[in-house]
């Protein structure tokens, strides 16, 4: 059977996973308008806030990683230290959680195509769903061929994003005679009511930063390798998040809220800045790219979740198939792939502003939930190991409570429709994995026992011909 090509990825192939998987210029292009509707000036300091709770969480996720170096990544840490029913509904929760995430910035990509392209003089666009078939497609072959080409494929669009976006923040700033923001700086307005909801949409603007361990079975030593790409990417990103929404609020400065009623808050900060309508064009088209290469990273990690939720048989073994040629999990990223231009396709008459906040915010709790459970895994494992300190105690609690803390505020003030769902859906999308892990208990107990062992790297048909003696045995 073929396997995931090892010791074929380094540092730059890492770090371009978790950054293509979290899109730093989505955010000031679009995903900054949610935080500033509900912070107004203080949306820095909500930023600020997230980098750190997100970083706290990298860390945990890292210790995890340097122990357990594995493709299943998070429901292989969680299943070694809390038990195999709760690693398999991490793995059953990041699969929703990196698929929406892909359809929302597939939307995404969409939005700013059109904009883009209309800017520059086109008449007739090409209708949404082709648009999101389109996307797809190319996803599937960048990332079905090799997934060096496609992570630094995908690391290159983002540099370039990123570089665009600092420019232009250089040129608005100018613009405002490079004065300091004194309603920012001052916190003005600021109370706990309208921050810890920002909080909770600005997790959002992370999400993926982690999934560098899904490629942790083809990185060149990934015990080093894998958490520094996932710390080093919490805090860079985190930085270039405080620092243009800093400057995309400075752009409103006559009314921060307004960024709330804002479709595209950087662009028009440009415009107000009479920056020119080359800039402005420059912008989505960097924002375009940015989001396309997001659903690629995603994507990419929800093939490797799959694979090895595959390679357990906790779904269908055909999840768990390499490419002979190409090294690649092609049919779960076909399934991915096919998945996503669906979702899009059938959800469009939400309309394309509404389904990226939609799918995100579900996406989130999946995130959510996964950090949550890997904040209480690395303690745990590091006293197994016995090299437990102080230090990781409090890094834990610190994760569960930011967490915990995270999605307390998803529902409490409860938000407006249908967000008020969405948790609920969630919570039947999980009840759902749970029914299906005990109809795997009674029927495949070798799944279960797959898991408690650790067998990942060694499963092959061999393997689970003698993972089945054991069951039998047990029985």
């Amino acid at each position: 059977m073929a396997e995931l090509r090892r010791n074929n990825l380094t540092l730059v192939e890492a770090v371009g996973q978790s950054v293509c998987s979290l899109s730093p210029t989505f955010t000031p292009a679009l995903g900054v308008a949610v935080v500033g509707g509900m912070a107004g000036a203080n949306s820095w300091l909500v930023y600020l806030l997230a980098t750190i709770s997100v970083t706290i969480v990298g860390i945990n996720i890292g210790k995890l990683a340097k122990r357990i170096p594995a493709a299943g990544s998070f429901f292989l840490y969680v299943s070694r230290t809390l038990g195999p029913s709760w690693g398999l509904l991490s793995g059953w929760a990041m699969l929703v959680a990196y698929l929406f995430t892909a359809v929302a910035l597939t939307v995404a990509t969409s939005i700013f195509f059109k904009d883009f392209f209309g800017a520059i003089g086109f008449k007739t666009l090409p209708p949404d769903w082709l648009i999101y078939i389109a996307v797809s497609a190319l996803i599937f072959v960048l990332a079905y061929r090799d997934v060096k080409l496609s992570t630094r494929f995908g690391l290159t669009l983002e540099a370039l994003s990123v570089l665009a976006i600092i420019v232009v923040c250089f040129l608005i700033w100018k613009s405002f005679g490079f004065k300091i923001d004194a309603p920012q700086v001052h916190l003005q307005g600021a109370s706990f009511g309208s921050i810890a909801p920002a909080i909770v949409f600005a997790i959002f603007s992370w999400v993926g930063f982690e999934s560098a361990a899904t490629l942790s079975k083809e990185i060149k030593n990934p015990e080093v390798v894998v958490p520094q790409a996932i710390v080093a990417t919490a805090i860079a990103v985190g930085i270039f998040f405080i620092a243009t929404t800093y400057f995309v609020v400075l752009g409103f400065h006559d009314d921060a809220t307004k960024l709330g009623a804002s479709a595209a808050p950087f662009s028009d900060v440009a415009a107000a800045s009479k920056l020119g309508t080359f800039v402005t064009t420059f912008i989505y088209f960097a924002a375009m790219i940015s989001c396309f290469a997001c659903s690629l990273g995603q994507l990419t990690a929800f093939a490797r979740m799959l694979f090895s939720l595959g390679r357990y048989e906790f779904v269908h073994r055909s999840m768990g198939t390499v490419h002979d040629k190409h090294a690649s999990p092609h049919i779960a990223l076909a399934v991915g792939t096919a998945l996503n231009a669906v979702l899009c396709i059938a959800f469009m008459s939400a309309g394309e502003t509404n389904l990226v906040g939609y799918f995100g915010t579900i996406a989130t709790f999946g995130f959510i939930f996964v950090y949550l459970l890997c904040s209480i895994a690395a303690p745990i494992l590091l006293y197994r190991d016995g090299t437990l300190t102080a230090g990781t105690v409090i890094l834990g609690v610190l994760g569960v409570i930011a967490m915990a803390g995270a999605f307390f505020g998803s529902v409490y003030p409860v938000p407006a429709a249908p967000y008020n769902y969405f948790p609920y859906g969630f919570l039947v999308y999980m009840l759902l994995g749970v029914a299906w892990f005990f109809i795997l208990k009674v029927r495949a107990p070798k799944v279960l026992l797959g898991i408690e062992h650790d067998m990942e790297s060694m499963a092959t048909a061999e393997t689970f011909g003698k993972m089945e003696a054991v069951g039998s045995g047990a029985e």
